[in-house]
């Protein structure tokens, strides 16, 4: 019998946690598990955006939980994104480290186009339509829109406004009216009045809803209209039913889960906003989202990986030197390769030096003068599709330091996790740069590098350096900026 690997994919939501379990047969994904847990994290922010104890304990609980479930997976099986909520709270490291003493694997937290991003690629890698679709996902605190064909998005949104947080906002004593619905419903429309104009300019033949709050929308019109067609008029329809029940417990349509009553008003008001808005006709409902989208991704070949493509495009849209940037990548590769014994690396490590390579120049679009630190800037406030908040800002602290002086408490503030690895990386990045500075491949002496503890040793032939003065001079200069690393530098 073959034998069929597992992956996981765990999505943190603002309302959801979420669990899938696949393996891959035969090149297509067979779903074998699912899990949810309603968190309700988004309801635990406060005035300030700080996550109370009782929500982060909410939490702990269900990756606990979790944790049993993928006992024995390896880390590279399992994928785990959170998004609104998570992304935006004040306390997350505290969080994270919370979360880090109950469940093994890495949290990435994702930015709102990269959410909307993997909402349609699960859509769209179950549902196949050849023209303009839009997908639209309400989610605890944010709302996704995207517009795409086949596997290609064209359009890209997250809106913060969510059936949480709205129902926080307008619903939260469970009372119901004509008037709460209009503030709500006004509130929501604002904040998806600046994307329309755009959105209605590309238009689209089909509109899908996807995940808890559209799934329970559309059963409610389904129990009152026999149709799973969702309309305006219908979305209407339930919005009177709530006004005359005048509070979420008296109302007792059989396809409203009690469950979903702390935050249904406020995800029926966004939903209405957007049909509006957007001039919707009619809405059909999906039952793929993001979770599926982060498991087709994750058995996808290398060859199709969404971040390489991702720095491919934004290479050629910054017209970078592809050569020098390769260049780069194999002094990279050979300095990594040669310090495996001490400093050991992993394949992923590498990759991210690479792709830094390929950005470290993208400062020179605005100017030469601070080129590091306008690259850093645009790699950190760019779209990265595939890269995660904590990866984006990683690429970004690598072009703000690789050349020049280094800025401790700068560069803390850019990265996560252990400042002794990220050094080790910023050292072999500046080391590569630095030695194809010229780029000149074929005037680079045969080099060969050693490490011990914090001790880094560059052995360069005595002859070519006796005749090179400037790259000698260069390398004096390094030591002294590798010091604030920590790192002693001798050659």
């Amino acid at each position: 019998m073959r034998d069929y690997p597992s992956i996981a994919a765990v999505d943190l939501g603002s309302n959801s946690f979420h669990l899938v379990v696949a393996r891959e047969v035969d090149g297509r994904l067979q779903l074998l598990h699912k899990e949810k847990q309603r968190v309700y994290l988004a309801s635990g922010l406060d005035s300030n955006f700080n996550l109370s104890d009782e929500a982060i304990a909410r939490a702990l609980d269900t990756l606990s939980q979790f944790a049993t479930t993928l006992h024995g997976f390896p880390k590279e099986s399992v994928q785990v994104v959170a998004t609104y909520t998570l992304r935006n709270c004040k306390n997350l490291n505290y969080f994270l480290a919370k979360a880090k003493q109950v469940f093994p694997y890495p949290i990435n937290v994702i930015s709102g186009q990269e959410e909307a991003r993997l909402i349609y690629q699960g859509v769209a890698n179950y549902e196949h339509d050849t023209h303009n679709r839009l997908v639209i996902d309400i989610g605890g605190g944010s709302t996704e829109l995207v517009i795409g064909q086949h596997l290609t998005h064209k359009l890209l949104s997250s809106r913060n406004v969510g059936c949480v947080t709205m129902n926080k906002a307008y619903f939260a004593d469970g009372k119901l009216s004509a008037k709460r619905f209009k503030k709500a419903e006004i509130k929501a429309e604002q904040h998806i009045e600046s994307i329309a104009a755009s959105y209605l300019k590309l238009g689209w033949n089909t509109v899908i809803g996807t995940s808890g709050t559209i799934k329970t929308i559309a059963a409610m019109v389904a129990e009152l209209t026999a149709s799973d067609e969702i309309t305006l008029a219908k979305l209407e329809q339930i919005k009177q039913l709530f006004i005359d029940a005048q509070h979420i417990n008296n109302v007792t349509l059989k396809s409203l889960p009690e469950e979903r009553k702390v935050s249904i008003s406020g995800g029926l008001a966004v939903l209405i906003a957007l049909f509006r808005q957007l001039h919707i006709a009619t809405m059909r409902l999906s039952d793929y989202a993001l979770r599926e989208g982060l498991l087709f991704e994750m058995h996808q070949t290398e060859a199709f990986d969404i971040r390489t493509r991702t720095i491919n495009a934004f290479s050629d849209h910054y017209n970078i030197d592809k050569l020098h940037a390769d260049n780069i990548c194999e002094t990279i590769q050979l300095f990594t390769s040669q310090l495996k014994t001490h400093w050991p690396l992993s394949n992923y490590d590498v990759e991210m030096l690479c792709w830094a390579a390929k950005l470290h120049e993208v400062g020179l679009a605005i100017n030469s003068s601070g080129m590091h630190k306008h690259g850093a800037y645009i790699v950190r406030h760019s779209q990265l599709p595939g890269f995660t908040q904590a990866q984006q800002l990683t690429l970004s602290a690598l072009v703000r330091f690789y050349r020049k002086k280094i800025k401790l408490p700068e560069l803390l503030e850019l990265i996560e996790g252990e400042l002794s690895h990220f050094s080790r990386l910023l050292a072999i990045f500046r080391l590569s740069i630095l030695v194809n500075q010229k780029r000149q491949q074929e005037q680079l002496p045969e080099l060969s590098i050693a490490a011990l503890d914090n001790t880094l040793v560059l052995h360069v032939g005595a002859q070519w350096l006796a005749s090179h003065s400037l790259f000698e001079a260069d390398l004096e200069q390094e030591q002294g900026y590798l010091k604030a690393l920590g790192i002693q530098l001798t050659f």
